[in-house]
């Protein structure tokens, strides 16, 4: 949860010059599987996508001011972006522009708010155009 919360305030920081989204994939720990012994969360494995979308309500919880989507039952999105069981990324014009490492270990938010640190500054700095005649 502490995660989530620090996401949200990233979120918060960054809302003038990026979109932040929120994809809630396969649970990393279900109830009735491999259990953590820091799971916020009761959350058995989904059969379905209702399933799913209700345990994705709780993370929902977590970060209120962030829009959510839910990977597919085959887990189309998780697979794509090696996201199992958390990671960050920027993408630009559906471009990787930042990929954070698979977490828990190589989930750094630290390491995004410094990326974006420098994207802002890019932002913000006067560029030079040279216009030849």
């Amino acid at each position: 949860m502490a995660r989530l919360r620090s996401f949200q305030r990233l979120a918060a920081h960054f809302v003038d010059i990026a979109d932040f989204l929120l994809v809630y994939i396969e649970e990393a720990h279900p109830s009735d599987g491999w259990v953590s012994s820091d799971a916020a969360y009761n959350i058995p494995k989904h059969q379905c996508l209702q399933d799913r979308l209700r345990a994705a309500q709780l993370m929902k919880e977590g970060a209120p001011d962030c829009p959510l989507a839910v990977d597919t039952m085959d887990n189309a999105s998780s697979a794509a972006y090696g996201a199992y069981f958390e990671r960050l990324y920027v993408i630009q014009e559906e471009k990787v522009m930042y990929q954070g490492g698979r977490g828990p270990e190589g989930y750094k938010i630290s390491e995004l708010r410094t990326w974006l640190d420098q994207y802002k500054t890019r932002l913000q700095s006067p560029s030079t155009v040279v216009i030849q005649v």
